[in-house]
């Protein structure tokens, strides 16, 4: 940025013809005089720019040049542009409209592919239309390459924006990492970090081996049991983040939940930058790890005591861990009873008639047995996925203990009674009885003789 260079090729013409006639324009000098000074410059050799040989140029070429420069300073002594440059006059209006309508269409198709495929089907003659020619008319009207990779291929403007101030959005992603090594077995590697946006800080950060929407409610419950909770988690728009499940949590805690728009990694650009920052630095060198917990134990090394406090070039040098000690601390945090009951999944499910119930593989056992073959409410918190579910009836909790079928062998069972039976209320009931009475009214008419 030191150096000053001419603006375009037309500049750079123009002080190139300056610099030819050097001093002539400055000098006083009458009719004839002129004539013979651009007759001797003439015979001189120069180099045009961009050029690898050397030209002379005629008088009245030199002449023309004198006199626009008198007249007009520099700006004479550029060439004139074409007023048709990049209209493509080759190709009439039906025609430019038809190649500009399958680029729109199909802006990842290239030049040649579009010429090619309009040469068979003969809707433009081979060879009248150069490929440059067709690059140039994308470019006037903003479909070149570089402008749609710019924009992208919705033709939005793209601007660089951030959160106004820490804490207020976090991006959550996952990215995939070198498979771990078990043996002679191979298990996938996930890691799931979540990001503050204005700070660049990662509030959480963790290494499983699956990809779910519980693995990121369980990370967001650490970030909101350390941090507190933001104003918008702000999240891509895969299957595992589109599920009803976290959208749930997240309302119940009082976080926005937004995605960013399909195939928009460009959105993203924030998590995005730190997954290459932790590959480098980081992942790249993990070597064979046989444990989560030995990931897990180097991702926070990193994190902490390098990515942390490290200069950040978006921080204008600052460090993500010196931005986020500036936040303002939340109002009010939640408690573990808040989030406990935020991360509560409720379900509908029928008891068996042996007062079980399956639930992820596993079953359990209701101790009360009026429930059998009921429909009930199954409840669980996904922030103690290891506890055992309850069933909610009718206002009150109950407790739900696994089967154990070789203790049931030994219990007790509680005899059926009656509900009449226990009123103490005899009640005649005899089917047959009621149809023989209806078939022979009376003993005296059987025989029919009196």
């Amino acid at each position: 940025m030191n150096e000053l260079r001419p603006r375009d090729p037309r500049e750079a013409i123009a002080l190139f013809r300056m610099q030819v006639l050097g001093a002539l324009p400055r000098r006083e000098l009458s009719r004839g005089e002129l004539r013979a000074a651009l007759v001797h410059l003439s015979t001189e050799r120069f180099r045009p720019p961009a050029s690898e040989i050397t030209r002379t140029y005629a008088v009245p070429t030199l002449e023309r040049w004198y006199y626009a420069l008198r007249k007009h300073g520099l700006a004479g002594l550029k060439p004139r542009g074409r007023k048709d440059t990049g209209r493509a006059r080759v190709l009439n209006q039906a025609q430019k409209d038809l190649v500009l309508a399958i680029r729109r269409e199909h802006p990842k198709a290239s030049v040649p592919l579009i010429l090619s495929t309009l040469h068979r089907d003969g809707r433009l003659q081979r060879g009248r239309v150069s490929a440059t020619t067709l690059r140039r008319l994308f470019r006037q009207h903003g479909l070149d390459r570089t402008t749609q990779n710019a924009a992208g291929t919705s033709g939005r403007v793209r601007l660089r924006w951030q959160a106004e101030r820490a804490g207020a959005l976090w991006h959550a992603d996952v990215c995939h990492g070198p498979a771990l090594q078990c043996g002679k077995t191979q298990a996938p590697l996930r890691i799931h970090a979540i990001l503050d946006d204005a700070s660049r800080y990662i509030v959480a950060i963790a290494a499983c081996s699956t990809e779910r929407e519980s693995d990121m409610l369980a990370l967001m419950a650490t970030a909101l049991r350390t941090h507190g909770a933001p104003e918008v988690l702000y999240l891509d728009n895969g299957s595992t983040y589109r599920g009803e499940t976290l959208a749930t949590a997240c309302g119940r805690v009082g976080v926005s939940l937004l995605h960013a728009r399909p195939y928009d990694p460009q959105a993203r650009g924030k998590m995005e930058r730190f997954w290459r920052t932790l590959r480098a630095g980081c992942l790249s060198y993990l070597g064979p790890m046989a444990s989560l917990h030995d990931v897990n134990i180097r991702l926070q090394a990193y994190v902490r005591q390098h990515y942390h406090v490290a200069p950040h070039a978006s921080l204008m040098g600052r460090s993500p861990a010196a931005v986020w000690a500036e936040r303002a601390m939340p109002s009010s945090t939640l408690t573990e009873r808040q989030l406990h009951d935020a991360l509560v999944v409720r379900r509908t499910r029928r008891v068996y008639p042996d007062s079980t119930l399956p639930i992820g593989g596993i079953d359990w056992e209701l101790s009360q047995g009026f429930l059998a073959g009921h429909i009930v409410t199954v409840a669980r918190s996904l922030l103690e996925p290891q506890a055992p579910p309850w069933v909610e009836h009718e206002g009150k909790r109950l407790s739900l203990h696994r089967v154990n079928p070789t203790a049931n062998a030994r219990r007790k069972r509680a005899a059926a009674q009656r509900a009449a039976a226990s009123s103490g209320i005899d009640v005649p009931f005899d089917p047959v009885d009621v149809l023989l009475d209806n078939t022979h009214p009376t003993n005296a008419t059987i025989g029919g003789a009196q």
